[in-house]
């Protein structure tokens, strides 16, 4: 197994498209800064517009907490997509190039050979947001300072600056969980799919309709709460004024629950599917 794993760590390093697709992830995390920075006063102002004729704001609300957040909202639809190309790529390469049946005539668990796959995938989207958040914090705070955080999350709401710290870091871990599952999601597609466009298509199908049915009322609390898309936006959960813990640990739980499911479900499929 640790051959196997070191094998795939190296396929991913060695792809181009692995660093096509993190030079886009620190693009847009680039395009916020300078967004931010040239713009970012216009917008807060915009948005206390109306509260600026009730209540006095001191200091400066453009600052590195509030720029981190900006960032952390990436985790919405393009980290995921941008990761979901990169993790489905590790199997549907192999199927184009028909390597997957060189590697399958030497003495090979097909099990321990997908699994190997879905390892590197959890611990590379991890790495990721680890590196997002890094320099999301370094860039914004040496760029636009320290200062409380103002969020509208069901309401305007303010955090001090320790508080907001904790908040967004809080956040990143969580968001890692949810990028975890759309880049297992997408590996398991890959099996099933095989061929790269198909798979990025669907992929990025899941994401959007994800997105979409988070805000859908089922019309049960017992769906609200266990539906995986219920689920991807428990990060958003730490900028409310209290932090609903009981609900983040449960949906945390739930999160990994159905990323095991997945990766059990694509384990399984590779072992009965054909690999020609």
């Amino acid at each position: 197994m640790r051959a196997l794993l070191a094998t795939e760590f190296y396929k991913l390093i060695k792809q181009s498209r692995t660093y096509y697709a993190l030079a886009a992830i620190f693009v847009i995390e680039g395009v916020v800064l300078f967004s931010a920075y040239y713009q970012g006063a216009g917008i807060i102002d915009i948005v206390l517009s109306n509260l600026k004729d009730t209540f006095y704001f001191e200091g400066n609300l453009l600052n590195g907490n509030l720029v981190t957040y900006f960032i952390l909202n990436s985790l919405w639809f393009h980290v995921p997509l941008i990761l979901i190309i990169i993790m489905s790529g590790l199997l549907t390469t192999e199927y184009k190039d028909k390597t997957l049946q060189t590697v399958m005539m030497q003495p090979v668990k097909k099990w321990q050979y997908i699994l190997s796959k879905y390892i590197v995938a959890i611990v590379f989207t991890t790495c990721v947001v680890f590196v997002l958040a890094l320099t999301s914090f370094l860039l914004s705070y040496a760029l636009f300072g320290k200062g409380d955080l103002i969020v509208y999350v069901n309401g305007l709401t303010f955090f001090e600056h320790d508080d907001a710290l904790l908040r967004l870091v809080y956040a990143f871990i969580v968001g890692a969980v949810s990028m975890v599952f759309f880049s297992v999601v997408s590996v398991t597609l890959a099996v099933i799919f095989k061929e790269a466009m198909k798979t990025w298509i669907i992929a990025a199908f899941f994401l959007i309709l994800s997105n979409i049915l988070l805000k859908v009322d089922f019309g049960s609390e017992l769906l609200n709460k266990l539906l995986y898309v219920k689920l991807n936006d428990t990060w958003q959960y730490f900028f409310t004024f209290e932090i609903p813990w009981s609900t983040i640990y449960t949906n945390v739980a739930l999160l990994i629950a159905y990323t095991l499911i997945t990766i059990g479900v694509g384990v399984y499929v590779f072992q009965k599917k054909d690999i020609g």
